[in-house]
């Protein structure tokens, strides 16, 4: 008896032990749950929501050809700003002759003004003789070709006075002048409308050159920025126990309402 007691009282400390043990990791785990409750609960929110998302091949993927496409817009932003640049000092180049041009037609206009006030006066009288017409020819020829190689004139302008279409080189030389300078008023009118109608189609061009510029910088800035994941908004599930979906039901009193004397 004496033997089987002492056995047992040999064994009680180990026993004590293992119970001791035992009982800290039950207390360790439950002051964990209590702690952080959500660790042993079950959310399907986020199991669905793992699910749907890529997973990590799919991203280094989706990631690649987002750098490739980032590049490729890159090289058009660059192709489209040197346009836009190109199509702007065209237009500007196109703006001074414009300009240009104008200022040249007030020029000629100032001139036939000039003249025409010239030859409203009394003309000198000269001797109407064969030598003197042959002069009056000659020189309208002279004129007229110099104000050609001044550019001046047009090919058919000056097809037109040597050939005596709509010219005659037997008035005056203040008559001939005049009707010179106002082939040349025309000539730099239409060169100057012409010279307009260029500037125009080339500040459009540079406007649509500039905006597409414009779009591609802005597509190239978003290509560059990195994807935002929204991870709540794929199946957002919400929790049955953290919100408290019950509410109070008003008391209604039962019974005849007083009624007012």
């Amino acid at each position: 008896m004496r033997i089987a007691l002492s056995a047992v009282l040999l064994d009680v400390p180990r026993a004590a032990v293992i119970w001791l043990s035992l009982l800290g990791v039950i207390m360790l785990a439950v002051a964990i749950l209590a702690l952080r409750p959500r660790l042993l609960r079950f959310d399907a929110g986020a199991r669905i929501r793992d699910a749907a998302l890529p997973s990590p091949d799919e991203h280094a993927d989706r990631q690649r050809d987002q750098d490739r496409w980032a590049g490729e817009v890159a090289v058009a932003t660059d192709r489209a700003e040197a346009t836009a640049r190109r199509r702007r000092d065209e237009w500007l180049t196109a703006q001074d002759e414009a300009e240009q041009a104008w200022q040249a037609y007030e020029a000629a206009e100032a001139n036939v003004r000039r003249l025409a006030d010239a030859a409203a006066m009394p003309l000198p009288q000269t001797p109407r003789t064969p030598a003197e017409y042959a002069e009056r020819e000659r020189w309208l020829h002279r004129a007229a070709l110099d104000a050609y190689w001044r550019r001046e004139l047009s090919v058919e302008q000056l097809s037109d006075v040597f050939a005596h279409r709509g010219w005659d080189p037997r008035l005056h030389p203040v008559q001939q002048e005049l009707m010179l300078h106002r082939a040349v008023r025309d000539h730099l009118f239409a060169r100057q409308q012409a010279a307009r109608e260029r500037e125009q189609a080339a500040w459009r061009a540079a406007e649509l050159a500039g905006a597409a510029a414009h779009n591609l910088r802005e597509e190239m800035i978003a290509a560059l920025l990195p994807p935002v994941e929204e991870r709540e908004s794929v199946l957002p599930l919400v929790g049955f126990g953290d919100v408290d979906q019950t509410r109070d039901i008003p008391a209604v009193a039962i019974g005849r309402a007083p009624v007012p004397a």
